[in-house]
């Protein structure tokens, strides 16, 4: 399995980009927007390798978290890679978390322009795996900031769920909050 590549980007086309690692081009299939890649810059891209009977496809995520959730989202049935790519480049990971929270397919259909019924797939799988899903993904939506993360990772580091501390932490913010502010208030709510 090819999990990441290194190397300087030799050629971009709509969707897709060749990598040059150690003299061998990957053609690498891309969530990003393409035209932000120039010619030979430095590139570092974490990668899912999908295995078919006639292909090895390679997709390209910038990050770690658009990975994950492509990963996921690969597990929604009748979903394949490209597909997942395309739902991806529609809705940022954001959006799909709060739309499995609200357990609502029409919410993320209404916002990102994605298929009605896909989008309750999606939801729904989502739905049932909120508690399971990685650290990363759950607390690096848009609209954490920095000490909100620290916060919900102190709750998870005793014991809270992670759903369960983002939603307090999210409802208890605001702009005088510190890190032991909102665990502490977290804590009284919680129990």
């Amino acid at each position: 399995m090819i999990r990441s590549l290194a190397g300087k980007i030799k050629d971009v086309g709509d969707g897709w980009i060749v990598i040059s690692v150690n003299n061998i081009g990957y053609l690498v299939s891309c969530l990003t927007a393409t035209e932000n890649f120039k010619k030979n810059q430095e590139i570092t891209l974490h990668t899912y390798l999908a295995v078919r009977e006639n292909a090895l496809d390679l997709y390209g995520f910038i990050n770690k978290v658009e990975l994950e959730m492509f990963e996921l989202i690969l597990c929604v049935p009748k979903i394949g890679p490209k597909s997942a790519l395309q739902v991806l480049s529609q809705a940022t990971p954001t959006l799909l978390i709060e739309s499995a929270h609200k357990n609502d397919g029409a919410y993320l259909h209404k916002l990102s322009g994605i298929g009605k019924k896909t989008c309750e797939n999606i939801v729904q799988y989502l739905h049932g795996k909120l508690e399971k899903l990685p650290a990363t993904i759950m607390v690096s939506t848009d609209s954490l900031s920095d000490m909100q993360t620290d916060a919900i990772d102190a709750l998870v580091s005793l014991g809270y769920d992670m759903s369960t501390a983002r939603d307090i932490v999210v409802k208890i913010s605001d702009e005088n909050s510190t890190v032991n502010s909102l665990v502490t208030q977290a804590l009284k709510q919680i129990r």
